[in-house]
């Protein structure tokens, strides 16, 4: 036996189980379970524990562990152990903090929580599940639109109704809505009309899909920055709204749109979705389709369009009524814009040569016809109200195509005949066409306004609508000439105007009348002519207005401020973006081309004391027989102040009386007016009222083959055609007609402070009428006393024996002329034209003889005389004589 002590069992211990294996078996397994369980809920929890527990209390629990007594033989889950220990109470006080922390399971404390101004921003999570959220509705909602729209049947043109227009006392004008259309084939359209059409609308056409996103995108943010309303729409597009739907603009309509053209690309191939585009679009001149277009502009079939009259009409499609260079002349730079857009594209596409593009010139299309139902007066006040309604935003062209509206305007009937009846008498029915060709040019238009309501009572467009398409009451392209002058005095008493030194503008102010005399207090440099180049020295603004002198009314402009000017001819009526109105002295002498119908609108303002009324002429509107469309409303504003208003009605009585408009008594009722006469007597204006009734009248020359102006010298059997002549004879005889039934009633007015004072000529030694001077007519060194009493006596007996219906001196009348504007002596041919007689030398001894004089009744020649009388007895107006040119 070995002297080392022995251990209890060791022998068995080395050679078999222990002889009591559950005890020390639990005890190990225990400790290693222990210890296992304990590692892992450390590699669960190491952050927070490490966090939680100091280094000792884990050496602690180790321990502990490694000494506890011999769990149950199954190893419980922790959270039991967790609850045992508890029940026993062998659990330390760190064992049992980690264990409760163990039995509530893991913490998520890998990323710190969102704090302050963080926890607004969405996560990369949130904004991807927002975007694929969004993705779905997208694609649920394109589903659903297009598996709910179908393609409708087609628009029922064939069923549309007329529209009817209506006199103010209801009996019918005209009817219109008959649909110019003529279906053809893409075969029978020429290539170059089809890649027009292509160029102007959608060039991507056969490339693109049925719909354009981008586009509409595009369009809309343009809109939406006030860039105006722009369309997006490809022509597969276009023509489901032509065909399918309706021009109204609504989110349902470009909704149906845009998915029946995805399903309409679909179905129909591209060239039968051209086809359809090319008949269905609206060109303008009531022509529906490529091939009534054709017709309608050129005369032409669609098949036989070349590039240039294509692109023309592409162009057209755009803005129909704004583009017809033909009935909107003032319009021709915006429509040849548009033409050479067209080229270009024609050209970037390939569809068109460079070389041919650069010697292509303008096609200018012909004049319009119309249907029977159009002629006369009827298609002209068609034409204007269609205008009107789409000027005013209250029925486009497109939904008066619709047909089934009634217009009920504010035409007279009465008035309206009485009016076309004048300008037969006077004008039309004088020409001779056959043996005159300056006949050939002649036009007219006229417009009348009651001050009160600013209704259009009565216009005249023209000879017959069907042989003159062109509206000259609302054409914009003739210069009104004298007619603007009243405008620069209303200017000048409005706005307390004087002249250069200091002097109030009034009727009795002098101003230097000098031909060619150089504008004062203008930065440019400005010396205009007066009418027939002649000099009246010193005379007053009264006179001036009576005789029309430039170089008063000029001068006058820069006194008061062209821009000035301007803006009271707006006030007054005249539209602001009227061509040719330019804050210049030019200004005065009425270089503008403001329609007849403006003008009305605006002498209007002044018969109703300063209170404008903008003009209408529509009373009612209605829908299929019951639908009312709202009108606009229009508001009376006081234009200018009734000073101004009725101080400028004072002067213009003057014409009437004694000045250039001297025919316009024959109205026989009191009366205020202008005459007026464009450069080279292109046209001859009368702009006159009454009380109760406002009208303008115009007569133009245009040759009706290239509808250039042409002068009106000759027309007529006249030597002129001057604003005192046919155009105040219209008046006169209109004015009498239509105000046969009504009291004749004087004007009320109420004149600026110091109107009825006599001033004093500026002491400018050499300027006055009568002294001598070799501007004012008279031979230097004559008898000026003598000469004004020739003058007195000469003029008073010249005009009481020759003036007849004439006047005198428009535009421009001096010491020098026999007198201008003359008109038709009763019961013979022309009194006296201006400049183009002569009248007496009314002098003192020595005094030179006057021309010879004006066409008396019957025929003979007046007598020119000379000496201390100085009588007259068959001139047409008389200041001082010489024998025309």
């Amino acid at each position: 036996m070995s002297d080392e002590p022995q251990q209890p069992n060791q022998g068995v211990a080395d050679h078999q189980p222990p002889a009591a294996p559950e005890t020390r078996g639990e005890a190990e397994s225990g400790t290693e379970s222990g210890t296992t369980n304990e590692a892992e809920n450390d590699a669960e929890n190491e952050t927070g524990r490490e966090t939680e527990n100091a280094a000792g209390s884990r050496t602690a629990n180790t321990n502990a562990n490694a000494t506890a007594p011999a769990p149950a033989p199954a190893q419980p889950a922790p959270a039991t152990q967790f609850r045992t220990a508890h029940a026993t109470g062998n659990v330390p006080a760190n064992e049992s903090a980690d264990e409760t922390a163990d039995a509530r399971g893991p913490e998520k404390t890998g990323r710190p929580r969102r704090t302050g101004w963080r926890r607004a921003v969405p996560t990369w999570r949130m904004v991807l599940g927002g975007f694929l959220t969004a993705m779905l509705l997208v694609i649920g909602a394109f589903l659903l639109g297009y598996s709910l729209v179908k393609i409708p049947s087609a628009n029922a043109m064939a069923v549309k109704q007329a529209n009817v227009y209506l006199y103010a006392d209801g009996s019918e004008i005209a009817r219109d809505g008959e649909i110019n259309r003529e279906n053809v084939t893409l075969a029978q359209v020429s290539r170059d009309a089809q890649h027009a059409v292509l160029a102007a609308e959608d060039r991507d056409f056969y490339t693109e899909s049925a719909v354009d996103p981008k586009a509409m995108l595009r369009a809309g943010w343009n809109t939406a920055l006030g860039k105006g309303k722009q369309s997006g729409s490809t022509i597969t597009q276009q023509y489901v709204k032509n065909y399918y739907l309706g021009q109204e603009q609504t989110v349902t309509r470009k909704v149906k749109e845009f998915f029946i053209s995805i399903k309409l690309d679909r179905t129909q191939s591209k060239d039968e979705i051209l086809q359809g585009y090319l008949n269905t679009s609206y060109f303008g001149r009531n022509a529906y389709g490529i091939q009534a277009a054709a017709q309608a502009y050129y005369g032409v079939k669609a098949k036989d369009l070349d590039p240039a009259r294509a692109a023309y009409l592409a162009a057209l499609v755009n803005a129909p009524s704004e583009y017809d260079v033909v009935a909107h002349p003032e319009n021709k730079s915006a429509a040849l814009a548009r033409w050479n857009y067209v080229l270009d594209g024609m050209v970037k596409k390939g569809w068109l040569s460079a070389s041919q593009r650069a010697g292509m010139k303008f096609p200018m299309p012909k004049d319009a016809t119309a249907p029977t139902g159009m002629s006369g007066q009827r298609g002209y006040i068609v034409r204007a109200v269609k205008d009107y309604l789409a000027k005013n935003k209250i029925l486009t062209e497109e939904q008066l195509d619709a047909g089934g509206y009634q217009i009920t305007t504010t035409l007279q009937k009465n008035n309206q005949d009485a009016l076309v009846k004048a300008v037969d008498d006077q004008v039309m029915s004088k020409l001779d066409r056959k043996n005159r060709k300056v006949d050939n040019y002649v036009r007219a238009g006229a417009a009348s306004v009651d001050p009160k309501t600013g209704e259009l009572v009565a216009m005249y467009g023209g000879i017959d609508y069907v042989k003159q398409y062109t509206n000259n009451a609302t054409r914009r392209d003739f210069q009104v000439g004298s007619t603007f002058k009243p405008f620069v005095f209303t200017s000048a008493v409005q706005n307390g105007s004087a002249t250069q030194d200091g002097r109030p503008i009034t009727p009795n102010t002098y101003y230097d009348g000098t031909n060619k005399r150089p504008v004062q207090g203008w930065s440019g440099s400005y010396a205009p002519e007066n009418e027939d180049q002649q000099s009246y020295g010193n005379i007053t603004v009264s006179e001036a207005t009576d005789k029309s002198v430039n170089a008063v009314y000029a001068q006058m402009a820069a006194d008061v401020g062209s821009d000035k000017v301007k803006d009271t001819a707006v006030a007054l009526g005249l539209p602001a973006d009227t061509p040719e109105l330019y804050p210049a002295p030019a200004i005065a002498l009425g270089t503008a081309t403001a329609g007849v119908v403006d003008m009305a609108d605006a002498y209007a303002t002044l018969a109703n004391h300063g209170k404008h009324m903008p003009y209408t002429m529509i009373k009612k509107i209605t829908k299929d027989g019951a639908d009312t469309i709202e009108l606009p409303q229009r508001t009376e504003s006081q234009a200018v102040s009734r000073e101004a208003a009725d101080t400028t009605t004072s002067i213009l009585r003057s014409v009437v009386q004694t000045g250039t408009a001297t025919a316009a008594q024959g109205a026989g009722r009191p009366a205020a007016g202008k005459t007026g006469t464009a450069e080279e007597d292109q046209a001859a204006w009368f702009a006159g009222y009454t009380p109760d009734l406002a009208t303008v009248v115009s007569v133009m020359g245009q040759d009706p083959d290239t509808a250039h102006h042409k002068s009106l010298y000759g027309a007529l059997g006249l030597p002129r055609i001057n604003g005192g002549g046919p155009p105040t004879q219209i008046w006169a005889q209109y004015t009498a007609a239509a105000l046969k039934n009504t009291l004749a009633t004087d004007f009320d007015l109420q004149l600026q402070p110091g109107a009825d004072q006599i001033q004093s000529p500026p002491s400018e030694p050499g300027n006055h009428p009568g002294d001598g001077a070799p501007d004012d007519g008279a031979t230097p060194g004559t008898d000026t006393g003598g000469q004004d009493q020739g003058q007195d006596q000469g003029q008073d007996q010249g005009q009481s024996q020759g003036q007849g219906d004439g006047g005198t001196g428009d535009d421009g009348v001096d010491p020098t002329t026999g007198g201008t504007d003359g008109g038709t002596p009763p019961g013979g041919p022309t009194g006296g034209e201006s400049g183009d007689v002569g009248g007496t030398q009314p002098g003192g001894p020595g005094g030179v003889p006057g021309g010879a004089g004006g066409t008396t009744p019957g025929g003979s020649a007046g007598a020119g005389a000379s000496g201390d009388g100085g009588t007259n007895t068959g001139l047409q107006g008389v200041f001082s004589g010489r024998t025309s040119p």
